[in-house]
């Protein structure tokens, strides 16, 4: 399992990555992992509004299909169209294959840090 120290994550399995005021939110590489070869995915549309804690998105696999939640509640100020064709590269780059950018953040749920998160996933498997 790859983690970057410089990121946060969610007990749902989200990263994200905080640039000033914009949040950028991708699936960790456990959820991948554990999807299988994702094949399809659903995204919000630009100017959307997240709410922390509920799904924005989903993705399927070809074992099954999953809800994306948001980790901040805010306003979609991008999305990566490039996932809708490539599903695959999540599979391939959890960390480079971002879903949404997040902007007017008003609310955050309690993030992990990757030692958090890695321990998290350990007792979670136990």
């Amino acid at each position: 399992m790859e983690l970057k120290a410089e990121l946060k994550y969610t007990k749902s399995h989200e990263w994200i990555a905080k640039d000033g005021d914009v949040a950028t939110i991708g699936l960790t590489d456990y959820a991948q992992s554990e999807l299988g070869d994702l094949v399809f995915v659903n995204l919000p549309e630009e100017g959307d509004e997240v709410t922390v804690g509920e799904a924005f998105g989903d993705v399927e696999s070809v074992k099954a299909a999953s809800d994306v939640y948001s980790p901040v509640t805010g306003t979609v100020s991008a999305v990566n169209e490039e996932l809708l064709d490539a599903p695959e590269s999540i599979n391939e780059a959890p960390y480079d294959a971002w879903f949404i950018k997040v902007t007017d953040i008003s609310e955050e749920e309690e993030l992990l840090s990757a030692e958090e998160y890695e321990k998290f996933v350990e007792e979670s498997e136990e």
